[in-house]
């Protein structure tokens, strides 16, 4: 009787199995010291097997930050359910990033280091994934200021300071990249410090962030001290003058 094949593994099956060796390797060693060689031996295929099936190294690495996107972009959509207020989904939107790139460094690495420095079609890539993550914020925000008017809007009725929170498209822009920007620095900080978990560096991000967005959106947004320009880099002497201060608020994090 002759030898008894083993069944052929899936070629979808198969091309996971690289793309996972693959991130692995280019994730701790950097893109440059990646080699073709250590990625199939870690997938325990040949060399010749993963140039059929991913063409080269730079497709390979292509294929690699397409994969780690949409894995992270699908993780924090899913995780902010529309269900919720705005700033519940900002704080499970941000609890689902921080979770997914504990779990996958090597993955976070890919795309918050190799791919952005390693040349402008890798970097084109994250650029797209993170768009897409900014708009997701901007959505939030804009969300989060629509519940905001009413309460705005009654305030001023009744005498208080608060006016209708209407927040230009720029701003909102800017926010939502100051909001993003501020979660990828704080996931490397989460990544690299022992005993920080996702709902930390979750609360850590609501805390310096919300609270002064919730002034903001029921029309308290902060404001130099009056007669003090924000460009004029003036002296200390004038620290405090007419700085506008608001009351401590209760972080909507429990």
């Amino acid at each position: 009787m002759g030898a008894v094949k083993s069944k052929r593994m899936p070629r979808a099956v198969r091309e996971q199995q690289m793309l996972d060796a693959a991130v692995q390797t280019f994730g701790q060693r950097g893109y440059m010291a990646a080699s073709m060689d250590e990625i199939a031996e870690l997938a325990g295929v040949s060399k010749p097997l993963v140039y059929l099936y991913l063409n080269s190294k730079e497709d390979l690495f292509i294929a690699c930050i397409r994969r780690e996107a949409k894995a992270l972009v699908e993780a924090v959509r899913a995780g902010a359910r529309p269900v919720l207020p705005a700033d519940r989904q900002l704080w499970a939107g941000l609890t689902a990033f921080f979770t997914h790139t504990a779990r996958h460094p090597d993955g976070w690495a890919v795309l918050h280091l190799q791919a952005r420095t390693h040349g402008e079609v890798f970097a084109a890539e994250v650029a797209a994934m993170r768009a897409d993550i900014v708009t997701f914020v901007t959505e939030l925000i804009l969300a989060a200021a629509r519940e905001a008017l009413p309460q705005a809007l009654g305030c001023a009725r009744a005498g208080g300071t608060p006016t209708d929170p209407h927040l230009p498209g720029g701003e909102v822009a800017g926010l939502a990249e100051a909001l993003v920007g501020a979660a990828e620095a704080l996931a490397d900080w989460a990544n690299s410090t022992p005993g920080v978990t996702a709902r930390q560096a979750s609360a850590t991000l609501m805390n310096f962030a919300w609270a002064g967005l919730g002034d903001l959106m029921v029309g308290r947004p902060w404001s130099p001290p009056d007669g003090e320009g924000l460009d004029t880099g003036s002296g200390a002497e004038d620290a405090g003058a007419g700085a506008v201060v608001h009351a401590g608020r209760t972080s909507p994090v429990r």
